[in-house]
């Protein structure tokens, strides 16, 4: 179920996953000096009427002037979600033609699983119709998952159930919430899961429309979606979490999928996965006002085909960039 990657710090034969991050070592004054910088993207979203108690959490990004953030913040300090901005007119809806460019890539690759699903953030949680290509049955979700177990841990915190400095391991849960995400730490993901209840991590699943079981570890590229799609639109969270939670899905120790197919002015949010013979990336790409759930699962018969799916997640990447940016 979990991943054992090496990092490309880390010294050969490691797993990569004992390896704290270096932004926990960075001093308080740092850290508020690249809070105030991030809070260009990180931006309130209008919600639905259902979700108006928390629409100031939701984030619409702005961008730097290269579109990410090159340090988010790096102790858990909260980004604290800037007004509103009127959102602009989508060059393209998700159509028939963006479509069927999706659907030529997979058909292009028959020798591997592939199972993509696209959602419109722009409007809010109303709006949000999931696309599917590919394959639409669960893959194992690898790492992706991550996410959804910090959603369950912050649900925790906001119900009073838990802190985010109550001590897990040798660190806080916030550390841990940090490395499990931004560096997808496998020892953290598992302090975060037995904190949170692997029943009531599939229950909590379940409350958001997700059928999940941590021991089996999988989801639908829809599902995954609109995990995502619940995040950044602020009906899952509240608005300091949801901040601190996308702040850690960026600058992460994994790059070279979705966001190095993103031209540059879009703000990516995304968390990887990869296992065995899984490849996955899981994002939210955002700019003046729109924004969009791109989750791209790949299945080859092992690592080896690790490179050729890579540039598979870029065209898909490039593709939906191009038609709705």
């Amino acid at each position: 179920m979990y991943e054992h990657t090496p990092r490309p710090s880390d010294p050969p034969g490691s797993t990569g996953s004992r390896q704290r991050p270096r932004a926990f070592r960075r001093t308080r004054a740092v850290i508020v000096a690249v809070c105030a910088a991030s809070l260009a993207v990180v931006v309130g979203l209008g919600v639905h009427s259902a979700a108006q108690a928390r629409s100031t959490a939701a984030v619409q990004s702005g961008s730097q002037s290269a579109g990410q953030v090159s340090a988010p913040p790096s102790d858990g300090q909260a980004v604290a979600p800037a007004a509103a901005l009127p959102a602009t007119p989508a060059a393209e809806a998700i159509d028939a033609e963006l479509d069927a460019g999706i659907n030529a890539i997979i058909d292009s690759h028959p020798e591997y699983q592939l199972g993509v699903a696209l959602v419109d953030l722009s409007d809010g949680a109303a709006s949000q119709k999931v696309h599917e290509y590919g394959v639409e049955e669960a893959f194992v979700a690898a790492s992706t998952a991550k996410v959804l177990a910090a959603e369950a841990y912050y649900h925790l915190v906001e119900t009073g159930e838990a802190s985010l400095d109550d001590p897990l391991g040798a660190h806080t849960a916030e550390f841990q919430l940090q490395a499990m995400i931004q560096q997808s730490d496998n020892d953290s993901w598992s302090l975060i899961m037995d904190a949170v209840g692997h029943a009531e991590l599939t229950d909590y699943a379940a409350s958001i429309g997700v059928d999940y079981v941590p021991t089996s570890n999988t989801l639908t590229p829809a599902e995954m979606a609109r995990i995502l799609g619940g995040l950044y639109d602020g009906t899952l969270l509240e608005p300091d979490n949801t901040a601190q939670l996308l702040a850690y899905m960026q600058d992460t120790n994994y790059e070279t999928l979705i966001p190095a197919a993103v031209p540059p002015g879009i703000t990516v949010f995304h968390k990887y996965g990869l296992l065995g013979g899984e490849l996955h990336d899981a994002g939210i790409l955002a700019k003046d006002g729109r924004a969009y759930a791109l989750v791209i699962y790949t299945k080859g018969d092992d690592l080896s085909s690790v490179p050729e799916r890579t540039e598979v997640i870029h065209q898909v990447t490039a593709a939906v960039a191009d038609a709705l940016f």
